[in-house]
């Protein structure tokens, strides 16, 4: 997206857009609760309005993020945990590292052997990611069936290693943690393609939190801010 249409006819400024984007993907706010906490400094921003920012910039915030995480190790450990949208539980798919750092996510409606595939196929394409060397699940039978397709299709090679053990997963669930931390302030989501775009940025903005991202230290306030901002080309 040209960077000279990104903010083009919007009635604030690009760093309050961002503020509002940044509140919200990292904190269990609402969107209301970001309305009042922008008009407490005297800008007076609907909810909506925040909504809105959020699904437009997202997806552009997660595209621009990729290309300065540090690369993961071939360990992976994969699970799948529970968003409802639109009053029914849909499946997040989401694998770490064995030293916690996110490899990707995907959001489905199905928990079967063609969702975890599709995952699978997600996570191997992410230029983040190198090739796994073992990949440790739980007892979901879905996944020896995606990876011994994936073999078959040589997407994946025959050395590669499934542990189906579920202690060495407690990572992976942990992690977890933080999704279901921020999905409950707003009791769900209305549509799959909010739902999906929304965990867009929950994601990036844990990948932030935890270090992941080039320049970024684990936990520094500061920096995450100017980065977002610098990713933009917008002043801190």
């Amino acid at each position: 997206m040209p960077e000279s249409n990104l903010f083009k006819w919007r009635h604030y400024q690009p760093d309050i857009i961002l503020c509002c984007i940044r509140w919200y993907l990292s904190y269990p706010l609402s969107y209301r609760q970001v309305e009042e906490l922008i008009t407490e400094r005297g800008l007076p921003v609907d909810h909506s309005t925040v909504f809105r920012w959020v699904q437009y910039y997202t997806p552009e915030l997660d595209k621009r993020c990729r290309p300065y995480l540090y690369p993961t190790n071939d360990s992976w450990r994969v699970d799948e945990t529970y968003i409802k949208v639109k009053g029914q539980w849909r499946y997040l798919y989401r694998a770490v590292d064995s030293a916690g750092n996110t490899l990707d996510f995907l959001l489905s409606a199905k928990r079967d052997a063609r969702a975890a595939k599709r995952f699978f196929y997600k996570t191997l394409k992410a230029t983040h990611n190198q090739q796994p060397r073992v990949v440790t699940v739980d007892k979901n039978p879905a996944y020896p069936k995606a990876i011994a397709e994936l073999k078959a299709e040589q997407a994946l090679p025959q050395s590669v290693e499934l542990r189906p053990r579920r202690y060495l997963n407690n990572i992976v669930e942990q992690d977890h943690r933080f999704i279901k931390r921020l999905v409950n302030p707003g009791m769900g989501f209305g549509s799959f393609n909010t739902a999906r775009r929304t965990i867009r940025g929950y994601e990036v903005m844990h990948m932030l939190k935890k270090g992941q991202v080039q320049g970024v230290a684990r936990g520094a306030v500061e920096e995450r801010v100017k980065f977002i901002s610098q990713l933009f080309k917008v002043a801190a």
